[in-house]
This record gives structure tokens, sequence and C-alpha cells, in this order.
């Protein structure tokens, strides 16, 4: 009897963490590859940071820059009224910028939501403006066939229950630091459940959820502090499709992710983990700051975002820019001439960029020169960085290219195994190419060659 009880406590233990092991591994890696692959072959999307912080007009982060107490910090919501707001033209600027899909700050880290919210007062319809602001934008960017990403901060600097940290604009307020212990971080994960639940039914399919950020450790939170399985299992329940980014710290659970996210930096080569080759979305911004900015003078020039986009997909990523619209509801003059002008890049050299990837390891790029590639058509094509003086070398494809054209207008491109053909030594490579480009650059800022292979 006694073995008995035993082997009952043992198998009480350990059935739990195999029915744990089961639900993390009950989707196979082909089936994750097909709810991915739309993401994997959009490779462009919009990010939109808007909030009551674009009154104040100097950074998403102003609340906790300039340490601003809560009440201060009201006469933004007292004041918000976009009303040139019209969603539309957001959609239609960002389809005719080449992006297919978009991922809008439904709440940021100030707390205030964008969308008419049963579970707080510091939502958009208590505004001037009165209205709600996600589902009208929702629907024109679907109407011009973009897919839909919400936002969602896990901070809140305005939530009663949210627990003054390292983060938190009252961070170096002893008497806000002594509050903490009448504040419930259990209750206002409530909070955030119950508000995943509205934007996950209210609104439609959403096809991807960026949740931001953990930062575990000291004076920090992490799972934990959000109960990040309990809100994973809320989303997986209610749409199951949706695409999950990597903040939420579960990167521990195979089910815990879909993607990777590095912010504000170009990764030196396809994001792994362990080894292993993983999905990753890069966001950027303009400028310096994802909010409304009026003085930020940094701005990207439009030459260094079409470039920022091949070299992101030429390692296998995708590219998430942000624009941050006015507190009138507009884009930024700015940010238009940018999007125009990346525009006018895609509209002819989109195919080198939707459902391409990294080129395989067997073709190694020429000088001042990134590749992408696309497995399904298996054409290869090389963006020229700097435009040389009339040939480009190209080695190790002699017998992999068929034909080759320039992309802007199929113009063909004519082309000669090189190998030992150089007349001087060391110039020629092995199973080399040289391509017979005009003097003269193709009138685009970075000129493709798109090779047709065998």
């Amino acid at each position: 009897m006694r073995s008995y009880r035993c082997s009952c406590l043992v198998m009480c233990l350990i059935l739990p963490l195999f029915a744990q092991g089961a639900e993390m591994a009950k989707e196979s890696p082909k089936l994750k590859d097909e709810r991915m692959q739309w993401w994997l072959d959009a490779r462009f999307g919009m990010f939109i940071h808007w909030g009551t912080y674009s009154l104040a007009a100097r950074h998403e982060w102003v609340k906790n820059y300039e340490r601003t107490p809560t009440d201060v910090y009201r006469k933004y919501f007292e004041h918000f009224d976009p009303d040139l707001y019209d969603p539309h033209e957001w959609a239609r600027a960002a389809k005719g910028a080449g992006m297919r899909y978009f991922v809008i700050t439904t709440k940021h880290h100030e707390g205030f939501c964008l969308w008419d919210s049963k579970f707080t007062d510091y939502k958009v319809t208590n505004t001037p403006y009165g209205k709600d602001l996600i589902k009208p934008m929702v629907e024109a960017f679907r109407a011009e066939g973009l897919r839909v990403g919400f936002y969602y901060s896990l901070l809140d600097w305005h939530h009663p229950d949210y627990t003054v940290d390292k983060c938190h604009p009252m961070r170096d307020n002893k008497e806000e630091r002594e509050k903490n212990k009448n504040r419930d971080m259990k209750r206002y994960v409530d909070y955030v459940e119950n508000q995943l639940r509205e934007l996950l039914t209210q609104f439609g399919p959403i096809d991807c959820l960026f949740a931001d950020f953990s930062f575990p450790g000291d004076d920090g939170k992490g799972r934990k502090d959000w109960q990040s399985e309990r809100l994973l299992k809320v989303v997986r329940e209610l749409q199951p499709n949706c695409l999950i980014n990597d903040r939420l710290d579960l990167l521990d659970r195979p089910d815990g992710w879909d993607f990777r996210t590095p912010e504000q930096f170009m990764p030196r080569s396809w994001v792994s983990m362990d080894g292993v080759r993983v999905p990753w979305e890069t966001c950027q911004t303009f400028s310096g700051s994802w909010g409304y900015h009026r003085d930020e003078a940094t701005w990207k020039s439009p030459q260094q975002l079409i470039v920022m986009l091949i070299e992101t997909v030429s390692k296998g990523g995708n590219l998430l820019l942000n624009v941050g619209p006015t507190a009138r509801g507009t884009f930024d003059e700015r940010a238009l001439e940018c999007l125009g002008f990346m525009g006018d890049w895609m509209w002819l050299h989109g195919r080198s960029i939707y459902g391409c990837t990294a080129a395989p390891d067997e073709f190694k790029k020429p000088d001042n020169c990134l590749l992408t590639y696309n497995p399904k058509t298996r054409r290869l094509y090389v963006h020229v960085l700097v435009w040389p003086m009339g040939k480009l070398h190209f080695d190790g494809i002699a017998d992999k290219v068929a034909y080759a054209q320039l992309l802007n207008d199929a113009s063909e491109v004519k082309f000669s195994r090189s190998e030992g053909g150089a007349w001087m030594s060391g110039q020629g490579g092995q199973n080399a190419v040289t391509f017979d480009l005009p003097v003269r650059q193709p009138n685009t800022v970075v000129p493709v060659i798109e090779l047709f292979l065998k």
C-alpha cells in the first residue's frame, strides 16, 4: 500500500507537468509556419504611436523623462481633440508606402486607451474628441488590404494599482514609493486581462499582438508580475492565429512567443536562439522618437530608410517602421514625405522584398551590395548600394544564373563568365560572373538586379 500511495503521489506531481508540456508542444512547426506565412511574406509594416503625449510633442516617454505627476499630466487628456483624424488617409499612406500590416498603440505606458474600454475612465471617449479611435482605424486599414496588429503596454503609469518601479515617472518620489503597500498588482493584472479580452473580441481577427515590455530583476517587472502565462492563454484561446511578440518574458516557452523584436538597431545577422534562426522584426523610427516630437531633428534620409528595409530582409527579418501622428490626428509632413519616397521605390522593387528572405549561404554578396532571395520563384536580388563603373563582379554564380535584368524597367543585363579572365592576377573569382551595367545609375536610389536562377 505504501508503494501504491507513493506512486499516486508521484503521478499527481508529474501529470500537471506533462499537461503543461503537451500544451506547449501542441502546435507543430509546420502549423506555426503556416500561421506565420502572411507575416513572413509581408516583410514591411507600419507602427503607430499615438496618445495624449502627442500634445506635449516631445517624446512618448515625456511623463517619465520629466517626472510628471499624474494630476499635472492630465492637462493633455483634457485637451485631446484630434479633429483632423482620418484613418482612411493613414491607411492609404501605409499602403502607398508598400506596407502590408500595421500595429497601433491601443494603450501606451501613460495608460491612456484609444478605444472605449469599460474598465477605465482614462480613455478617448472621455476626452473632448469623445469617440472611439480604434474601430474606424481597423476598418480603414482592412479596407486597404492591410493586416491588423495591436500594441498593448504592460506598463501603466496611470492605473492606481500599478506599483512604482525603476521605469515609473515617480521612481524618485518617496511618498509615491510608500503607496506601493496599498497597491495590488493582482488587481492590475485583472484589469490587463479584461482589456485584452475587449481588444481580442470587439474588433474582429487580430493578426498580431505587440505586448510591451518586461524588465525583470531588481525593482523591475517580469512574468510573475504580469502573470504572463495567464495572459498568453487568453490570447491563444481568443485569437489562436494571432502572432505574439517576445516581451512577455516567456522566451523559455515554445508557445510563449512567435517572433523576436530588436528595437532601434540592426542585428549583424539573422537573429538566432541557441544557434537556431528564428523569425524576427526590428521596430524602427524615422527619427529618435516614437510619439510625435515637433522639434526632433535627427530624421533618417529616405535612402537610409530604404537601405534599412533591404538590409532587414537580407537578414531574414521584417521592418516595422513607426509614425507618430500629431495631436490633431495627422501624419507629420516629414513622415509623409518619407513614406511617399519609399512607396515610389517599392512600386518598382517590391518583389525584391515581399516573400523574400536572406540569400542561401552559397551566395556571397558582391562589394557594396545586399542580397535578398525569393525561395518560391528562385530569384536572387542584388541591391546595388554604390553604383559601379560599368562592371559588377559576382563570384560563385556562373553556373547558376539563367537571365538577369534591372528590376526597375526589366531591361536585360548582359553578363559573362569571368573566371580566369581578369587581366590582373587575383581579380577573377571562382565560377564568377561579370555583369555589364550602364555607366549611369538608373533613376532610383537603390537599383536592383533581378537574377533568374537555373
